[in-house]
């Protein structure tokens, strides 16, 4: 099961992140953010306060928002 171990904000709605397979990238979550539970990302100052959820294993936002680790590592630049 593929997990997100390590994840940091570059710029914009770019996040550079470490799986545990060994796999790192870069995503770009902005085409990404549709719908009502991630339109609120759309502030920057928003989008930049996410975690990685040692439950969910992948990152998070206080609104409840997620991606699957599958989701991420599929737009991984």
């Amino acid at each position: 099961m593929i997990e997100v171990t390590q994840a940091r904000h570059l710029d914009s709605y770019r996040i550079e992140i470490t799986f545990n397979t060994g796999e790192s990238g870069v995503v770009d979550l902005a085409q990404s953010l549709w719908g009502p539970m991630f339109e609120p990302l759309r502030a920057p100052q928003r989008f930049r306060r996410f975690a990685v959820s040692p439950t969910l294993h992948t990152i998070t936002w206080d609104n409840d928002a997620d991606f699957a680790p599958e989701y991420l590592r599929e737009k991984m630049i």
